[in-house]
């Protein structure tokens, strides 16, 4: 479902990605771990289109997502391109980037309706149906200030989800909670991990959820895949003695 082909990100002169390769099935739920600056954030940010790459190839779904075939070459992808491309994916943020001033409904229906082109009707149900699936069924017509941050979170999910991704993306998305918020948000991703197909791409410092939730774990340092595999591997027994180091100041933490 995701390829990174050779990818290279550089800032100035600070090489962020470096010449990553790796590969995520469908349906797949993958966690990225790993000391700050490592990378993990700026893959999401390519997924999401806000960063673009120095070198390497990005597909989604077996079509080249950061580029775009012309006569047979792959050439960068046009805004036009990555317009459509990126309708493919759902993000959702540490902070909460609800649009302030509409109600928790026209947060989930004005993507809906204005990209996809979906009725109102139609994307009012759909709304209502994720609500209900994020606990919130009683909140439609509040405002984002009238709601803790947790509720918050659990509205920017649904409104992630109202796009109908195949690509789940999160990034660091308890970090902004008080701690007894965590829980419920983290129960939501849970139902969604195991009651979609969605492919789920997720950056955490929640070790527990990233054990519960993920098929595979992989840590990162300096821009490269450290190590890759099951939860269970990574967390109990790493293979490297950087993952357990990390580990072991992340969880004491």
């Amino acid at each position: 479902m995701i390829r990174f082909d050779n990818v290279l990100k550089r800032f100035g002169d600070n090489v962020v990605l470096d010449h990553l390769d790796f590969a995520i099935d469908r349906g797949e739920r993958v966690t990225l771990i790993g000391p700050s600056g490592s990378g993990k954030t700026t893959i999401l940010r390519l997924l999401m289109t806000l960063e673009t790459l120095n070198d390497g190839v990005i597909w989604v779904g077996g079509q080249p997502f950061s580029h775009e075939q012309r006569r047979g070459k792959l050439v960068p992808a046009s805004e036009k391109y990555l317009r459509v491309a990126r309708r493919r994916i759902g993000m959702v943020f540490q902070h909460f980037n609800l649009f302030p001033n509409m109600t928790v409904m026209e947060n989930l229906t004005e993507a809906p309706v204005h990209v996809l082109g979906r009725d109102k009707a139609t994307a009012r149900d759909r709304a209502r149906e994720l609500l209900d699936l994020v606990g919130l069924a009683d909140k439609e017509n509040a405002h984002p200030t009238q709601l803790s941050g947790g509720q918050q979170q659990r509205v920017a999910i649904a409104r992630a989800l109202a796009m109908d991704p195949e690509i789940l993306l999160l990034d660091e998305v308890t970090s902004a909670l008080d701690p007894e918020l965590v829980v419920g948000v983290l129960n939501v991703l849970r139902d969604i991990a195991s009651n979609t197909d969605i492919t789920m791409l997720i950056v955490t410092h929640e070790m527990q959820f990233a054990r519960d939730v993920s098929d595979r774990v992989m840590m990162f340092d300096k821009g490269r895949v450290l190590e890759d595999g099951p939860p269970e591997q990574i967390f109990t027994d790493p293979a490297h003695e950087r993952t357990r180091s990390f580990l072991k100041a992340v969880v004491s933490h």
